[in-house]
């Protein structure tokens, strides 16, 4: 399927001219996805300082997320926790189990499914894993109240972009 790209009708009238100056509607420092993409990198190096004591990488570290809130779940369940492919999250797990910090096991009532869970040093990493959110707040320098609303709005955005794809 061919797409083509037309102006779409902004529901604000105030959308069309907001931001870049007029005629300059693709320089790039205008762009809110380079703004998002650029801000990811950036928040990626002060995670990689941060995961570095915990031998993590940042999506490692988001799994551990997922099975510190809900241990013993499936593949899928996590998957959909964090909008992964099965063919992402599979080596994800396989270095997660060589570390130590979980396993897999078929499912003893549908042999499809793989459930996975924590070992005793994978709980015990969450305690060391405990103060991350507080230095990421910190290298962010933003107030709490700041952090919340930015949170709520990217999950505003990301509710009408999943709902526009």
């Amino acid at each position: 399927m061919r797409y083509i790209i037309q102006p779409m009708p902004a529901k604000h009238p105030s959308i069309q001219s907001a931001g870049a100056p007029q005629g300059d509607a693709l320089a790039l420092d205008e762009q809110l996805c380079f703004a998002l993409y650029s801000t990811m990198l950036s928040l990626n190096k002060v995670y990689r300082g941060l995961l570095r004591d915990l031998d993590l990488t940042y999506l490692q570290y988001l799994v551990m997320l997922v099975l510190w809130e809900q241990d013993g779940i499936n593949v899928s369940e996590i998957c959909a926790r964090l909008s992964l492919e099965t063919t992402t999250l599979t080596p994800l797990l396989k270095r997660l189990e060589a570390h130590g910090l979980i396993q897999r096991v078929r499912s003893a009532t549908d042999e499809r499914q793989v459930i996975v869970s924590l070992t005793a040093e994978g709980r015990a990493l969450r305690g060391k894993a405990k103060a991350l959110p507080s230095c990421l707040a910190q290298a962010m320098e933003l107030s709490p109240k700041d952090i919340v609303k930015l949170r709520t709005q990217l999950r505003t955005l990301r509710s009408n972009l999943d709902r526009n794809a």
